[in-house]
């Protein structure tokens, strides 16, 4: 039984699922506000390397600690739990396995600590006027 990374298709489908994913939260109203100053294209990216260096793949993850990607976007509970929904949704799609759907989402529970602000079952928050994103990748 090989890695994660492996198990799971390696980076051309961890590519994919990072895809399905990003378009499923993009149109999903319980959260999308909180993407609404998100560079899609660093997002692509930083999600593509986290995941792929996560499930012990070649990648490595260059981007900003989840506590400080998040600061400040006064995301909730609910929004998390959002999130975590559309997730299991796109592994669905994909017919990734229960087991290896179980590894991905271990890996995403101990980082809520670092994501969630606000203690609140509310979704469909808007991003505070006062958050700045990270600025665009250059190449």
């Amino acid at each position: 039984m090989g890695s994660l990374y492996e198990r799971l298709g390696g980076s051309e489908s961890i590519t994919a699922v990072v895809e399905d994913f990003r378009d499923r939260v993009a149109k999903d109203s319980r959260i999308n506000q909180k993407f609404a100053k998100t560079d899609l294209v660093r997002l692509r990216q930083m999600l593509i390397d986290q995941v792929c260096e996560a499930t012990g793949g070649p990648c490595k993850y260059t981007g900003r600690t989840m506590k400080e990607a998040h600061a400040g976007m006064k995301v909730t509970s609910g929004e998390f739990d959002a999130l975590v929904q559309d997730l299991v949704a796109t592994f669905n799609h994909f017919k990734v396995g229960k087991a290896e759907q179980s590894e991905v989402l271990g890996v995403l529970g101990p980082l809520k600590p670092d994501i969630v602000e606000v203690d609140s079952n509310q979704v469909g928050t808007a991003l505070p006027s006062t958050y700045q994103p990270a600025p665009a990748l250059t190449h």
